[in-house]
């Protein structure tokens, strides 16, 4: 240790010395201060480290968990009038006021386009659960077209919500494309089991869904290749390799993920690989343009029922994205207590494409409703 001696005062590792005796008892004041200050402010140090140990510590125990033996996999029987069946459920993290249930798109789509939650939940100490819905890879795929409906699907997350223990005071709910409609239904029957609600680049209509993607979206793309799209869906030819290659190239890397393709995560690019397509073509049918045929979703249309939703509601709507950012903030409006997140350079998957303004919007939104400020 060093002394530096200036005007008769020494400096010892920051601590003011008088080196004199009539300075003795003001000395002994100093060093008092000294070891209180060095130790009030150890004290505050170590206790924020135990805090942030403790709590991720407990995120990251599953030793009280009946999920232990699988690593958060669950698979959870759901009842349905074709018989029992089994969905695919992956629970990450253990917060005991904040756990979110992910519905992913399609119909038909699987959990892993939400992999990219993985980056961001964990270090906020969110927990959230991964879950194939019905007909989907990871969970079972009956056969025929009975069960894929709306109202089915609404039953089928209720018994996940209840086999996982979920309620008022931790249940989040978020629902993005398809999911945001099965998001929709729930609430609108069960929204006293949310604590909040996240409806993720979905329209609240599917008549206006088409009339957007028909007249603002189609006529975005080069004349020629909207001319041979409208083509090939005028004579159904939905199998030809060129309409899913026209698709891809000038479409999808607009309105669904924007980059090239050869830079689509490894998990986008296996989700659609997973993808089921009967039950996809089923509810949502062939076509990129809008919902048509005989689909099941081809009329579903809720604007109207959007006040009856008085749980807290962030809306996420994206510039780019497949479905209108301005009738997704009108949605926000419209329920009781909605809040609207928009992503500028974000498209239909804004979880990649404006990845750190749509995990900031919904990480505020998860601890604002958890703190009771909105």
């Amino acid at each position: 240790m060093s002394s530096i001696a200036k005007n008769r005062i020494l400096y010892i590792g920051g601590i003011v010395i008088f080196p004199d005796k009539n300075h003795d008892l003001m000395n002994k004041y100093f060093l008092i201060f000294a070891v209180l200050g060095f130790f009030a402010f150890g004290c505050v140090s170590t206790d924020k480290k135990t805090d942030e140990s403790e709590t991720l510590r407990n995120y990251l125990d599953f030793s009280q968990r009946d999920d232990q033996f699988t690593g958060g996999v669950k698979m959870i029987p759901i009842s349905t009038e074709k018989g029992e069946f089994k969905v695919w459920t992956k629970r990450v993290g253990n917060n005991p006021k904040i756990k979110v249930l992910l519905l992913h798109g399609g119909p038909g789509m699987t959990h892993e386009i939400y992999e990219s939650f993985d980056g961001y939940f964990p270090s906020e100490g969110i927990e959230y659960i991964y879950y194939d819905q019905l007909g989907s890879y990871y969970s079972d795929q009956p056969e025929g077209d009975e069960l894929w409906t709306t109202e089915r699907f609404v039953e089928e997350v209720e018994q996940v919500r209840q086999a996982l223990n979920l309620d008022k005071d931790n249940f989040y709910l978020f629902g993005q494309s398809w999911g945001g409609i099965l998001a929709i239904e729930y609430a609108l029957k069960y929204q006293n089991n949310l604590k909040g609600l996240i409806i993720s680049n979905m329209m609240a209509s599917i008549p206006e869904y088409n009339s957007y993607a028909q007249e603002v979206l189609g006529p975005k793309l080069p004349p020629a290749v909207f001319s041979e799209i409208q083509e090939i869906e005028a004579n159904q030819d939905f199998e030809n390799p060129r309409y899913e290659e026209l698709l891809m190239e000038h479409h999808y890397t607009e309105h669904v993920l924007r980059m090239p393709l050869e830079e689509w995560p490894e998990n986008i690019n296996r989700a659609f690989k997973h993808l089921n397509p009967k039950v996809y073509v089923h509810m949502q049918g062939y076509s990129e343009f809008g919902i048509t045929g005989n689909a099941t979703l081809k009329e579903w249309d809720r604007k109207a029922d959007l006040p009856k939703i008085t749980v807290p509601t962030l809306v996420i709507g994206a510039e780019h994205d497949t479905m209108d950012p301005k009738h997704m903030e009108w949605m926000s409006t419209q329920v009781k207590n909605g809040h609207y997140l928009y992503c500028p350079n974000g498209s239909h998957l804004s979880q990649y494409d404006d990845q750190k303004t749509f995990f900031k919007g919904l990480i505020q939104f998860v601890k604002d409703v958890d703190k009771g400020t909105i």
